[in-house]
C-alpha cells in the first residue's frame, strides 16, 4: 500500500446505537474496466420520475447487469434500456430536480445492517453509502443482521487473513437468506423478507466472479467507485438479476455527498480528502482495487469539516491511501509559483510523474488549521517521499495539526525496499526521521512493517530489527507477508520465504518494537499534556477517563472534579470532547498514566492569540 492504512488485524466493525469505537486496520481488491459501458441519455429539463427513490448515479454500469447476466440471452429486452436510461438520467446534476420531492414521497425501503472491515477509508466509505441509501429511501439502520432486509459487507483484501474472515460472516449471511422461512419460525430471523447482501470495497473489486459464483451467497456487487450506483443494483435484483459495478473512476471523490456519520455523538471523525494510490509497490494491491489518486476540491472538504464543527467533533483525521500526495488542480495556479513547493522528500524518488499543479497536502492543512483553530487535525496514511519541508513546517506551527506522523518504511534493509519498489533507501528514510525531529522535537513517528517478503533473507531481516531499535517508534502494525493476485509481486517474484519462518520474524520484530517504544513513553514522564477526552477508561469505567495527547498517546487519568476554566463555573468532572490538561506521572508500554489539572482550550494551552485575560486565572 502508499503506505498501508494503519492495519492491524481484520476485526469486525458492528455498529452500535450510542458508541462506535473502530479498529484501525487496512484495505484493498481488483477489476476489470473491460467489462463496462457508458450509457448518458439526458433528459428534458423539466422531465421528472415520481419513484420511490431518488439516486445520483456512478457514471458507469456493469455491462453484466444490463444484459441481464444471462449468457443465454446475449440481447437486451427494450425493457431493460428503457430501465437504466431512466435510472441513468437521475445525475447529479439532476439531482435538484427530486431533492425538493417529499419526505412523504418516498416509501420505507428495507431495512439496513452494516460490517465494517480494514482501515479507516472503510469506516468513511460506509458513510457515504448510508448516505446514499439514506437519499434513496433506505433511512432505517438496525444493529443485528436478523432483522435487516440488505446486509451491506465492506470487505478488505489486504491480507489473507482479512479475507477470509469475510467468507466466514458470507456463510452466515447466506443461512440467514437460503433458510429465511425456518429462522422466522425459529424466532432467529425477524426481517420481512431474505435479505439481499451486499458485498462492497476493495474484495469486491478484487474477487467479484467468484463471489457472485458462491451459490447465490451475494446479490450484489460494488466496488469503491460505484456507491452512487447501489440504489439501481438493488431495483435489478428485485428483478431477478444480480447487480455488479467495479468499474474504477479516475474522479469519483464523492465530494458531493455529506456522509452519513455512523457515530452520532462521537467527538471524533474521518474525511477522505483523496482516493487510489499511483505508487505501485510491489506487495501491494491497492492501486488495483481502488484505482489512481485523485483529491477532493479544497472548499468541499473545509465545508464538510464546518459541517463537523457545528456538529460537536473535535478532532478529525484526514484519510487516503496516500494522504500527503494530495493534489487540489482545481486549486489557484499561482499560489504555486514555478513548482517550487512540488519537491519530495530529499533522496526519495517516485514510480509516477510528480504533478506540478494546484494545491498540495500543506495547503490543505494551512487552510483547516487556520479556519479551525480548536480543532485538532491528523491523517492517515501518508507516504514518505510526500514529506517536502514546507509541510513539516507547518506542522511545527499550527497548534491543532498533532505531532504525530506515521512513517512506514515496511523494511530496514535498501536490497529489500528496491524489490518493493518503495523508491528509498535505508539511508534517505533515517534522513528523513533526522530531519523530522529536528523540525518537530517532540513528534511521534508510528510506521508499517513487513516480514517474510519475497527473497527476504536472514541479514536483511536484521536490517528490520535494527532499524526499529534505531528509530524508536510510538507505534508500528507488523504483519507476516501475504501475496495479493495482480501485484507486481504476484507478476515477478516468488513467495518463497516458508510460513514458519515469517511467524518467527514476525515475533522477533514485535520483540524488537517493544523494547524500543517504552522509551518514548517513559520520556512524556512529567510534562503536561493537552487530552481530549475520549470517555471512561474501560477498565475502571466509574472512577478513570481515557483520551488521546496531541502525539497520539493514550492517556488515563482519575475522574475527580477539576478547575473549568472555559465555563467559569467552579469545579466539575470532565466530560467527553474537553481538552484537559493532564500531568503525566507514569507510563506503561502502550499507555501514560497522569493527574488532570484543569479544562481548558487548545488556544489557551498553545498561547495561541490574544484572549481577554486568562480563563478564569488559569494555572500550571
Amino acid at each position: 500500500m502508499a503506505a498501508s492504512l494503519s492495519s492491524i488485524s481484520a476485526l469486525r466493525i458492528k455498529l452500535h446505537r450510542h458508541s462506535f469505537n473502530p479498529r484501525i486496520i487496512s484495505s484493498s481488491a481488483s477489476s476489470n474496466p473491460q467489462q463496462f459501458f457508458i450509457i448518458s441519455p439526458r433528459l428534458p429539463p423539466k422531465r421528472r420520475f415520481i419513484r420511490p427513490f431518488s439516486l445520483k448515479l456512478s457514471r458507469s454500469f456493469s455491462i453484466n447487469s444490463i444484459f441481464n447476466d444471462d449468457k443465454k440471452n446475449s440481447n437486451p429486452s427494450f425493457h431493460h434500456f428503457l430501465a437504466q436510461a431512466q435510472a441513468t438520467a437521475l445525475t447529479a446534476s439532476d439531482a435538484t430536480e427530486t431533492d425538493d420531492v417529499p419526505s412523504s414521497e418516498v416509501l420505507p425501503r428495507g431495512r439496513i445492517y452494516q460490517e465494517t472491515y480494514g482501515c479507516q477509508m472503510n469506516v468513511n466509505d460506509m458513510e457515504i453509502v448510508l448516505s446514499v441509501m439514506k437519499k434513496a429511501g433506505y433511512d432505517e439502520i438496525v444493529t443485528e443482521p436478523e432483522s435487516a432486509e440488505i446486509i451491506f459487507i465492506n470487505t478488505c483484501a489486504i491480507r489473507d487473513n482479512a479475507e477470509q474472515r469475510v467468507w466466514q460472516r458470507l456463510n452466515y449471511f447466506w443461512f440467514l437468506k437460503r433458510h429465511w422461512k425456518s429462522n422466522v419460525a425459529t424466532g432467529r430471523s425477524h426481517s420481512l423478507h431474505p435479505p439481499k447482501v451486499v458485498v462492497l470495497g476493495c474484495m469486491a473489486e478484487r474477487l467479484k466472479d467468484k463471489i457472485l459464483d458462491s451459490d447465490k451467497m451475494v446479490d450484489v456487487v460494488c466496488g469503491p467507485d460505484a456507491y452512487r450506483d447501489l440504489p439501481r443494483l438493488l431495483e435489478e435484483v428485485e428483478n431477478g438479476q444480480k447487480g455488479i459495478n467495479t468499474l474504477l473512476s479516475l474522479e469519483e471523490t464523492y465530494a458531493d455527498i455529506s456522509p452519513v456519520r455512523i457515530s452520532k455523538d462521537s467527538i471524533s471523525a474521518f474525511v477522505s480528502v483523496m482516493r487510489g494510490c499511483n505508487n505501485m509497490c510491489s506487495f501491494c494491491i491497492v492501486p488495483f482495487t481502488r484505482g489512481r489518486e485523485r483529491s477532493r476540491p479544497v472548499e468541499s472538504i473545509v465545508k464538510e469539516v464546518a459541517e463537523l464543527q457545528k456538529e460537536g467533533v473535535k478532532e478529525v483525521t484526514l484519510l487516503g491511501q496516500n494522504v500527503n500526495s494530495y493534489n487540489d488542480e482545481g486549486g489557484d495556479e499561482e499560489e504555486i509559483e514555478g513548482g517550487v513547493n512540488w519537491k519530495l522528500s530529499d533522496g526519495f524518488s517516485s514510480k509516477c510523474k510528480v504533478k506540478k499543479v494546484g494545491l498540495r497536502f500543506a495547503d490543505l492543512l494551512d487552510r483547516l488549521s487556520m479556519e479551525f483553530p480548536e480543532m485538532r487535525f491528523r491523517y492517515t496514511s501518508p507516504h514518505p517521499k510526500d514529506f517536502p519541508d514546507e509541510l513539516l513546517y507547518i506542522m511545527r506551527d499550527r497548534h491543532n495539526i498533532c505531532k504525530n506522523i506515521h512513517l512506514p518504511a515496511q523494511s530496514g534493509n535498501s536490497n529489500m525496499l528496491e524489490r518493493m519498489r518503495r523508491g528509498y533507501t535505508r539511508e534517505a528514510y533515517l534522513e528523513l526521521v533526522h530531519k523530522i525531529r529536528s523540525i518537530i522535537p517532540d513528534v511521534g513517528l508510528t510506521s508499517d512493517f513487513i516480514c517474510g517478503f519475497c527473497d527476504e533473507t536472514e541479514e536483511e531481516h536484521k536490517d528490520t530489527l535494527t532499524l526499529v531499535k534505531s528509530v524508536g517508534y510510538d507505534m508500528a502494525y507488523m504483519f507476516a507477508y501475504s501475496m495479493r493476485e495482480k501485484t507486481h509481486a504476484h507478476r515477478n517474484y516468488s513467495d518463497n520465504v516458508p510460513e514458519e519462518i515469517k511467524q518467527k520474524r514476525l515475533t522477533q520484530l514485535i520483540e524488537a518494537f517493544r523494547e524500543s517504544t517504552g522509551q518514548c513513553f517513559d520520556s512524556q514522564i512529567g510534562s503536561i499534556q493537552l487530552v481530549l477526552v475520549e470517555g471512561p477508561n474501560k477498565r475502571a469505567p466509574e472512577t478513570e477517563l481515557i483520551g488521546k495527547s496531541d502525539r497520539g498517546h493514550r492517556v488515563i487519568f482519575a475522574n475527580l472534579e477539576v478547575p473549568d476554566w472555559v465555563e467559569c463555573r467552579g469545579d466539575r468532572n470532565p466530560r467527553v470532547g474537553d481538552f484537559v490538561k493532564v500531568r503525566v506521572l507514569k507510563s506503561s508500554k502502550a499507555s501514560l498514566f497522569g493527574v488532570a489539572i484543569g479544562i481548558t482550550t487548545m488556544s489557551e494551552f498553545y498561547n495561541v492569540g490574544q484572549q481577554e485575560g486568562v480563563l478564569c486565572g488559569e494555572s500550571s
